[in-house]
């Protein structure tokens, strides 16, 4: 099996990184995406297997005692989010590169993991006023959580410097597309 690169996109919530990750993987680059695990429930449509493996907090915590993970972190009270070691090995197996949509801290500690293997890349939104106004928009959380996302985001464009790039999304189309050339640059 090649070991393929890997792209890591971080972003606080809201800044439109899941967008251009989907886009990026209907490009032609031979990218497949990493499915995080979490503990967390499933919001609005989203499926096992697909957005992510759900699991139970103690079924989070059992697999971090048998070293399942490559990186894992308890982001709130027992609110999990990692990276599987059967999800490198199965996007390797099928000689593609890895795309990972991770919160801050997994980004920083997948880059420091991989090294040279992996790009960084740090989405930025244009202001936590234009931030507060797409969570609020996209309805699929409460007011708290959604004043529980702007505090963490706050602290999370702290992180933007610790990526290989940052990448403003004010536009779009602009963002996908400098995304796409960086990229492109990376893996060729």
């Amino acid at each position: 099996m090649k070991e393929g690169k890997i792209i890591i996109f971080s972003a606080p919530s809201g800044s439109g990184k899941s967008t251009i990750v989907n886009y990026l993987l209907q490009r032609d680059l031979h990218l497949d995406f990493s499915i995080s695990a979490t503990s967390r429930a499933p919001r609005g449509s989203e499926k096992n297997g697909v957005e992510y493996y759900f699991l139970t907090p103690d079924e989070f915590r059992k697999r971090i005692e048998n070293d399942e993970f490559v990186e894992y972190e308890e982001v709130y009270k027992d609110c999990f989010y990692g990276t599987l070691r059967s999800e490198l090995d199965r996007i390797w197996s099928a000689s593609n590169h890895i795309v990972f949509d991770v919160d801050v801290v997994g980004g920083v500690n997948l880059k420091k993991i991989f090294g040279a293997q992996a790009l960084s890349i740090f989405i930025q939104p244009p202001s936590l006023e234009e931030l507060r106004r797409r969570l609020v928009g996209r309805a699929t959380d409460s007011a708290e959580k959604i004043e529980q996302r702007l505090a963490k985001a706050e602290k999370e464009l702290t992180f933007a410097g610790q990526f290989d790039k940052v990448v403003l999304n004010d536009n779009l189309e602009q963002a996908e597309s400098e995304v796409e050339r960086i990229v492109r640059q990376f893996i060729e």
